[in-house]
């Protein structure tokens, strides 16, 4: 359907099919649409359907929907590579429990979690490697590449490649701990009307708030880059969510310069550069220069690490440390699960276990494996 369709509904493969909500769906027109999909599904394929939410969880998706898992994770991000690896491992187990089994992706909002889930499960299938699955997974990459890739963050793509390489092997598991000491910003985004910014980092560990540093304040034309240094260095493990804001000049209100996540297990140099097509909402944002990039400087230890004196800002850059302004600390991802509550009464189900069936030991094998090593 076209994208300015509030509902987009696709069977990906005969088995696979893909709900997809506008984000800017009115309430009333999601819950009316929300049904007709039940009735839809409810009679063409009776209590043979498993929906995995990866939205919010709602409590009318539960009471139209017979069997229902939350997999939801924040819109426009990517989720946490140990439940890439759960979603694949029950839509697998649902899958080969009954030939006549169907697995339907429930999404409102962008479709780049869509995305994720299919291009994981398109990689994870291909272990099996059967002449049988071809089709599938040709029409899986189809989906991806023609409904996804255009609206998609790199981030999620990156944790996509994450994923596979885990499963192939090409990708080798950095067990070390990383610390880190610098963030480099090279290139200053124009976020004031004279130049410059105001930028502030928040880094989130599995989704968890673990730092936040002081506002620097950037003339637009005194420096070509600023260095953000944290001291002792940061121990970060697992699933990394990095992002730096602007504050706006006398005005409450903050926007995002750059979003970037990513996995320790997959780090195995002591500096990385994300180039602009690298960062989320920076990628397409003309406010943030082409040639702009974003180096993170780590070591094996908390200690200062020696010879980095050239990394010092200038004169003309100032560091307001008040950071506790209600705008500076606030977390938008505590209440995940809170924001969208729909007037149904009663409170949420729990949580239900993916069913058991038998599948493939070596897609089991090979997938527990990539789970354990990343803490899954």
């Amino acid at each position: 359907m076209e994208d300015t369709c509030e509902l987009d509904l696709v069977y990906v493969t005969e088995r696979i099919i893909a709900v997809n909500f506008a984000s800017s769906s009115e309430e009333q027109t999601f819950c009316s649409n929300l049904k007709e999909v039940a009735q839809m599904l409810k009679s063409k394929h009776g209590d043979s359907y498993l929906l995995l939410n990866l939205s919010e969880k709602r409590h009318d998706i539960s009471k139209l929907h017979s069997k229902v898992l939350d997999f939801g994770w924040p819109d426009l991000h990517t989720p946490a590579l140990e439940k890439i690896c759960s979603v694949c491992k029950a839509m697998d187990t649902w899958l080969n429990a009954d030939p006549h089994n169907v697995v339907v992706l429930h999404n409102k909002g962008n479709r780049g979690r869509m995305g994720v889930v299919i291009a994981a499960y398109m990689h994870y299938s291909n272990i099996s490697a059967s002449a049988d699955q071809a089709l599938d997974r040709f029409a899986m990459k189809r989906f991806y590449e023609d409904k996804v890739i255009p609206v998609g963050q790199p981030s999620q793509k990156r944790y996509v490649h994450y994923f596979s390489g885990l499963l192939s092997g090409t990708i080798k598991m950095n067990n070390k701990p990383l610390f880190l000491h610098h963030v480099i910003m090279h290139g200053i985004p124009n976020f004031e009307s004279k130049g410059g910014c105001r930028p502030f980092l928040k880094i989130y560990q599995a989704m968890q708030p673990v730092y936040t540093s002081g506002i620097y304040n950037v003339q637009g034309d005194s420096q070509t880059s600023i260095c953000i240094t944290i001291e002792p260095g940061l121990l970060l493990k697992g699933d990394i969510l990095l992002k730096c804001y602007h504050k706006k000049f006398r005005n409450p209100t903050r926007d995002v310069i750059f979003r970037v996540q990513f996995h320790t297990c997959a780090i195995h140099d002591l500096a990385i550069v994300f180039n602009k097509e690298d960062l989320d909402d920076a990628f397409k944002d003309e406010r943030f220069p082409e040639y702009g990039k974003v180096e993170f400087v780590f070591s094996y230890g908390p200690e200062k690490i020696q010879g980095m004196e050239h990394l010092e800002n200038g004169p003309s850059v100032s560091v307001d440390y008040n950071t506790s302004d209600p705008l500076i600390r606030w977390d938008s991802y505590e209440n995940f699960n809170m924001r969208h509550e729909d007037s149904l009464e009663g409170k949420a189900k729990e949580e239900a276990s993916p069913p058991t069936a038998p599948s493939s030991h070596r897609k089991v094998t090979l997938l527990t494996t990539a789970g354990e090593l990343i803490g899954w």
